[in-house]
């Protein structure tokens, strides 16, 4: 960098001045990204107020279910029978209700599977299970089977399904304020999940001939009906997941009386299904007094579960649940469960924590499990509200990570020898923390999932990653990590959607960053970068607050945090939520500056020397070299005063100019003047479009550094190139922008100046020889390789 020596004029201008921005052109454009989000968002009124709480009139309807339902372990197919009653709470008349037919998913002709793109890759190939997927479910006779739909006289009512809804006519419309009875029974095929990719179904397991079953989307329910949408009956594609309302269930689940069942909600009949010695276990798992468990007490051992899959039932068993106040309802059963539980103390609350798994989940399963629900449970609890059901599950079958009340289904699996690599430990970890916490979003919080994935899976990822690094500071929580979301925030913006879209109408092979990673990260650079820890977890706590067991929309998010924080974020949820812009800032030039202390002695020195410098040609410093005299230095009578004036003498009259300029400052003044201020004009660039705060690390000559910090309003007269000026004590020999990665910055290599040589690794190899060499054995040994020794060839 250049020093420049300013000449100090009208310095009663305070040193702060020199922190302030920069003018900027006249011409400068259109700012449209701090533009308010008011025309954008919907409309403040009586159900959902400006503020981003619900209003005096917001309304949810309600849905309570009696089920019977019996579980057939022969056939993999599951009979049901359900009373329901419908409490209408808007003001509106309803003629008919709408259910969701989940199972329905599965037949190959809903548009769901037929509106499903493809294609073969002659290279790469094509799986089985991707050229047999619709004929597997057509043979499979897959989707609910209605056997009888009747209001509480037990009279048939009219219905009609369309592919995965149903609308059941009502014989006199359900007033505001009024409830509606009505039955339904019906039965389906169970689901194979390895097959099909389901989030609920069964594994079968051939070395013991047993199946683990993870039942959901099992029974009719109701479709949520609300200020918003009315009837969100938008169809199950698969991707978009399930909106829902709350009710009060209660399950009579029959099954093999070998099996254990873990459910949404506490079971009521434990004398009648568990031995007296597994009851025995049960009472200890609860602690002493009021004083909780340390470690998990296993309910049901492994070899009790050993034994169980070497049997055979002798009969049925009935299984009865409760849960008040749930949006949803799902199970587990299996004769090959080991059951362990403990009874954590949760916001002075006691909750069992409980997992259920098979043999070919441990050693990880047992070591890691409950103690993760646990952790889980006390993390989010600090952060939202105190979790407020009995009981939470985590259980290990088919199925990857799903979540529903009370109960989730995890993979990650050891081998079968029980050893296991670092990533599947993690992905454990990972898993149940994240499935668990879906017990706050969106079983609490009950968002829209059919619409907006984002608000319950961009929320959970966000907290997960938080209690993954309270359980282990080493862990890589990948999906908060502003890096993370750098490659896809890098890709062609033609290849992506705003998190603002539609669940359904998300491209799958960028779903998981858009509805997950991206939405997690950008709540985390609000909560490090944009808000500050404290405004941000108190905002995201009263969001959680206000609208726990309620329906809230992306506004009354948006609203919320910034009406209990007082930060405009408009820019951001405008940039980060509704545009596939990224992020990238650059550092473009850094001019250095110094005000002239007026001293003659100290600034012709400084003229002199950079004279001298300026004037040293290199045509003058050949010609010095050379014996050749000039003219005027062969002759004197060409020279005159000036051949001897030195304009850069210390002349009386500079000395005293000098002091009269002191005497006429004041005392802060001349400590200004003389504390040899270094001023930086830095000049930036937004190349990728999100405004985002300027951080700035300065490495000094004198080997420390410091970091300053400007919000993103700096870019708000100008969102594309701004300069701002930096008064500093000490020299800067280096500057950084975004020293953390804090940003998601997609390109850091314009991050410094000077620019800072980035290296690239490449791989250096030996070069083959020709016509052999290749790494791993060609196709001819190979064959050689299997083929079967000859025999008696006499050869050693």
């Amino acid at each position: 960098m250049q020093k420049i020596i300013l000449l100090l004029s009208g310095l009663a201008i305070p040193l702060w001045y020199a922190q302030a921005q920069a003018p900027q052109p006249s011409t400068q454009r259109a700012n449209t990204r701090f533009e308010q989000l008011g025309p954008i968002l919907p409309t403040p009124n009586t159900f959902r107020t400006a503020s981003g709480a619900p209003g005096k009139d917001y309304f949810q309807n309600r849905a309570d279910y009696d089920i019977k339902a019996t579980l057939d372990d022969t056939k993999q197919k599951l009979t049901g029978s359900e009373t329901i009653t419908y409490h209408n709470n808007s003001g509106d008349v309803l003629p008919y209700v709408w259910l969701q037919l989940d199972q329905n998913t599965f037949r190959a002709d809903v548009d769901g599977r037929t509106s499903q793109t493809s294609s073969i890759n002659a290279e790469q190939g094509a799986s089985i299970q991707q050229l047999t997927a619709n004929t597997t479910l057509a043979a499979k006779d897959y989707g609910d089977k209605i056997t009888s739909v009747r209001d509480q006289a037990g009279k048939p009512l009219k219905y009609t399904i369309n592919q995965t809804m149903m609308r059941i006519d009502l014989p006199q419309p359900v007033g505001p304020g009024k409830s509606v009875v009505f039955s339904v029974d019906w039965n389906f095929n169970i689901v194979d999940v390895r097959s099909t990719g389901a989030r609920g179904g069964y594994e079968f397991f051939p070395k013991d001939g047993n199946y683990i079953y993870e039942i959901a989307q099992w029974f009719p329910r109701l479709c949520a009906y609300s200020d918003v949408t009315g009837w969100q009956n938008k169809q199950f594609y698969g991707q978009g997941e399930f909106t829902l309302i709350f009710g009060n269930y209660k399950l009579a689940l029959t099954v093999p009386n070998d099996h254990i069942v873990g459910a949404t909600g506490e079971l009521q009949n434990p004398t009648q299904v568990l031995t007296p010695t597994q009851i025995k276990r049960w009472n200890e798992a609860k602690g002493k007094g009021d004083k909780p468990g340390e470690n998990p007490v296993v309910i049901v051992t492994q070899a009790e579960a050993e034994a169980a899959e070497k049997g055979k039932p002798t009969g049925t068993k009935t299984w009865i649940y409760k849960a008040d106040n749930v949006r949803d309802f799902s199970f587990a059963s299996s004769r090959k469960f080991i059951w362990d539980a403990l009874q954590p103390n949760v916001e002075g609350k006691r909750v069992w924590a409980m997992s259920l798994y098979p043999k070919e989940g441990n050693p990880l399963w047992g070591q890691y499990s409950t103690r993760l629900v646990a952790h889980t449970l006390l993390s989010y609890s600090r952060r939202t509200i105190a979790y407020p059901y009995p009981v939470a599950y985590s259980v290990h079958g088919p199925v990857g990570g799903m979540e529903y009340p009370m109960i989730s289904f995890n993979g990650a699996r050891p081998e079968a020898d029980g050893t296991y690599s670092v990533g599947t430990k993690n992905g454990l970890i990972g898993v149940i923390i994240h499935e668990v916490g879906h017990n706050f979003f969106p079983m609490i919080v009950n968002s829209d999932e059919r619409q907006w994935s984002w608000m319950d899976e961009g929320l959970n990822s966000f907290l997960e990653g938080l209690a993954c690094l309270e359980w282990d500071a080493n862990y890589p929580a990948r999906g908060i990590d502003p890096q993370s979301i750098v490659p896809y925030m890098r890709m062609d913006s033609s290849l992506q959607v705003p998190i603002m879209s539609s669940s359904d109408n998300i491209p799958r092979n960028t779903f998981g960053p858009n509805a997950y990673s991206k939405p997690a990260t950008g709540l985390n650079i609000l909560r490090e970068t944009i808000m500050g820890r404290e405004l941000f977890d108190y905002a995201f706590k009263e969001y959680a607050r206000r609208w726990a067991f309620k329906t809230p929309e992306p506004a009354d998010f948006f609203r919320t945090m910034e009406d209990a924080s007082g930060v405009d974020l408009d820019f951001f949820w405008k940039g980060w939520f509704y545009s596939v812009q990224p992020v990238d800032q650059s550092l473009v030039k850094v001019e250095w500056f110094q005000a002239s202390s007026q001293n003659p002695d100290i600034t012709k020195a400084e003229a002199r020397t950079a004279a001298q410098k300026r004037l040293n040609t290199i045509s003058k410093q050949r010609d010095a070299l050379s014996k050749d005299e000039t003219v005027v230095a062969q002759d004197s009578t060409m020279r005159d005063f000036y051949n001897q004036y030195d304009p850069y003498a210390v002349t009386e009259a500079d000395k005293k100019k000098y002091q009269d300029y002191l005497a006429s400052l004041t005392a802060e003044e001349r400590l200004l003047a003389e504390a040899g201020t270094n001023f930086y004009t830095l000049s930036l660039k937004n190349k990728g479009g999100i405004p985002m705060p300027v951080i700035l690390r300065m490495e000094f000559e004198d080997g420390t550094d410091s970091v300053a910090r400007f919000p993103a309003e700096i870019w708000r007269f100008n969102d594309v190139s701004i300069r701002k000026v930096i008064a500093t004590s000490k020299k800067v020999k280096q500057w950084t922008l975004d020293p953390y990665y804090e940003i998601a910055d997609i390109n850091t290599e314009d991050n410094s100046f000077p620019p800072v040589a980035q290296p690239t690794r490449f791989q250096l190899f030996k070069q083959q020889q020709r016509g052999g060499g290749a790494a791993g054995p060609n196709p001819m040994q190979q064959q050689r390789q299997t083929a079967p020794a000859k025999q008696g060839t006499g050869r050693n």
